[in-house]
């Protein structure tokens, strides 16, 4: 009875909606890299509650990472990804203090209001020349794993960094897949260490991965085939809206 009762709870008319969802946001999450939270979060956190929708997404996004992490490896800038995960990491339990003192409204749209003028400035065509220095890898990765901690949102300054340097659409998507990979598993330690992470939560995400890794699947294909300037566009598409997302939320 008891099982029964489960297996009804889980499989209902929400999680129709959410794999039609997750199967569009697998696209874009194999094809760029990053974007599908954007896309999830909202309608997952309205569906079955925030705590629920943050445990089904990490579940989610860390199998569809290590499905992509393979094939970024050949392409990743290790140091690069090193640094910038370690300034995420150390920041992360500081963006979990910030939710005392600070609104997540007003650090979202703050952080979402400079990301959108930082993108109005690559869709002009303007590059950054130099190289990415260190310390200011560590400091936007530091800046990243706070706004992960306080509002779940972690991915535009570092996103907008990489989008604006010279590197190939093939180094920048590796890039982003093998730091997300990294900073979703540490989020993943935190929540089990505060014991956040419920079962029902893990069971949903573990139903709605395989649509989402199919997805996510179609999505590299589509990338593999893609030129540098369709790749640069969209991935500009869909950091603009995750800037506006963030603005008008």
């Amino acid at each position: 009875m008891l099982h029964e009762s489960l297996t009804s709870d889980l499989f209902d008319w929400r999680l129709a909606v959410a794999a039609l969802v997750c199967t569009g946001a697998g696209v874009m999450r194999g094809f760029a890299g990053f974007g599908s939270v954007m896309v999830t979060a909202p309608l997952l956190g309205m569906l079955f509650g925030p705590l629920q929708m943050v445990v089904m997404v990490m579940t989610m996004e860390l199998a569809i990472s290590l499905s992509l992490l393979r094939g970024a490896l050949k392409d990743v800038e290790w140091r690069f990804v090193t640094v910038m995960s370690a300034g995420a990491a150390l920041a992360m339990p500081f963006g979990s203090l910030l939710l005392t003192s600070v609104d997540p409204d007003i650090l979202i749209r703050g952080i979402a209001a400079v990301v959108l003028a930082f993108v109005l400035l690559l869709w002009s065509g303007w590059r950054y020349p130099g190289p990415k220095r260190m310390p200011i890898t560590f400091a936007l990765g530091g800046v990243s794993g706070a706004m992960l901690g306080a509002t779940s949102m972690g991915g535009p300054p570092v996103l907008a960094y990489m989008l604006a340097g010279r590197d190939s659409a093939a180094v920048n998507r590796a890039n982003i897949i093998v730091y997300f990979t990294v900073i979703e598993m540490i989020l993943i330690a935190i929540m089990l260490l505060r014991g956040l992470i419920g079962a029902e939560g893990v069971a949903r995400g573990a139903i709605l991965t395989p649509a989402f890794m199919l997805a996510g699947y179609v999505g590299a294909r589509c990338f593999r085939q893609s030129s540098e300037a369709l790749y640069r566009r969209i991935a500009l598409l869909a950091l603009t809206a995750i800037a506006l997302f963030g603005l008008l939320r």
